[in-house]
């Protein structure tokens, strides 16, 4: 199955796709919450309406999570370019929830930014409280589904004006795109071998695999609910592969840009970046 949300911002319904067609939700839920899907979604779409979706804004095919949990330099050569050495133990860091905006809305670039960057990222969204997991083993039992996520960054408000925590560069309004589906791990063959790709105004970036990640899903989801209660709804990064503007390598993003990310089975996005008012 995969879960989208469409609409206004803010006034989202919610949505099924299978075999390319469209079916409304709001028989059965408000919305994309952790509370439906810890209930298990659904399992079919029978006696739905169906739903044109044609024109209509994507929001995020998840309502607003309780955290986005992140992952930092979770691929060696990310975390070469960036000057570190590739962590022993998954880095783990906040990201505001507020940041998460539809697959195709304007970016924001903050007031007095000069070095905002992107990260194309697997998300993970969890579909059943996961505390204290005895082996990664058990990680998939706890996961709702992936989506294509965009973990755009500050680079000056992370590593400079941070205080020694990365979140002031990540928390900024519009800084996760999200989307374009929840999709259901089902739907996902291999979550450990997908293709991620990232473009800016059509020039490639990043192409890489999840195959690359130094720390897996299934260990990663077990690793966090060791420190913290991951709840349903909750969105994992994962971490993003090497061909940042913080390589030194391409410019930093500026108004006019056009930023693409997708990942194999998952979709993919394009959100145009503006200023900040």
């Amino acid at each position: 199955m995969r879960y989208l949300r469409v609409g206004s911002a803010g006034s989202e319904r919610p949505v099924a796709e299978s075999d390319g067609r469209y079916y409304d939700l709001s028989p059965v839920t408000a919305d994309i919450t952790g509370a439906f899907l810890a209930a298990g979604g659904v399992r079919s779409t029978a006696g739905l309406p169906e739903t044109d979706i044609a024109g209509v804004r994507l929001g995020p095919p998840i309502a607003r999570p309780g955290v986005v949990l992140c992952v930092g330099q979770n691929y060696a050569a990310h975390a070469a370019e960036s000057g570190a050495t590739p962590p022993e133990s998954p880095i783990m860091f906040y990201k505001a929830p507020g940041t998460i905006v539809g697959p195709h809305d304007d970016v924001l670039i903050p007031r007095r930014a000069t070095r905002v960057d992107w990260e194309v990222e697997l998300g993970v969204v969890i579909g059943r409280t996961a505390r204290y997991l005895e082996s990664p083993a058990d990680a998939a039992g706890h996961i709702a589904g992936y989506v294509v996520s965009n973990d755009l960054s500050e680079r000056e408000f992370q590593l400079e004006q941070s205080g020694g925590q990365w979140s002031k560069g990540k928390s900024c309004e519009t800084f996760n795109p999200l989307g374009p589906y929840l999709v259901t791990p089902d739907e996902l063959a291999d979550p450990g071998d997908l293709r991620l790709r990232s473009r800016v105004n059509g020039e490639p970036r990043q192409d890489s695999t999840t195959a690359d990640m130094i720390f897996d899903v299934a260990y990663l989801i077990w690793h966090l609910s060791q420190y913290t209660v991951l709840e349903p709804g909750d969105l994992i990064n994962t971490g993003t592969p090497e061909g940042v503007a913080l390589s030194g390598r391409f410019p930093y993003l500026t108004a006019g840009d056009v930023v693409e990310v997708e990942i194999d089975g998952l979709g993919g996005q394009r959100n145009t970046v503006r200023d900040a008012t």
